[in-house]
């Protein structure tokens, strides 16, 4: 899974993939940690989905696109539009449609 560390990078990764996960996160946030793992655990099975890390401390203006104001957020895009988009920590099971829904 790769971390994102310019806005460029992110917008490129948009828009040359077709199905693209995003973890935004932070070093510190505990739901975030247990967040990780999950998404890492998904990116091994779908592997024609692009999963990328935004940590929003380093990248405040990538988050501030997004209006994102908690973390963990994940957003889910399809040919660079948003899909869904969830808050805090959810079970593999959850997130795993969610994944489906931007394949």
């Amino acid at each position: 899974m790769q971390i994102i560390k310019t806005k460029e990078e992110y917008e490129n990764i948009l828009k040359d993939n077709k199905s693209v996960y995003v973890d935004f996160y932070a070093d510190w946030c505990g739901p975030c940690k247990m967040t990780g793992p999950v998404v890492e655990a998904l990116s091994k099975v779908y592997t024609d989905v692009q999963f990328v890390k935004v940590n929003v401390d380093n990248n405040p203006e990538i988050a501030s696109m997004y209006g994102i104001m908690s973390i963990p957020t994940l957003i889910g895009f399809k040919e660079g539009k948003e899909v869904n988009k969830t808050l805090g920590f959810h079970p593999q099971p959850e997130l795993d449609k969610l994944v489906q829904e931007i394949r």
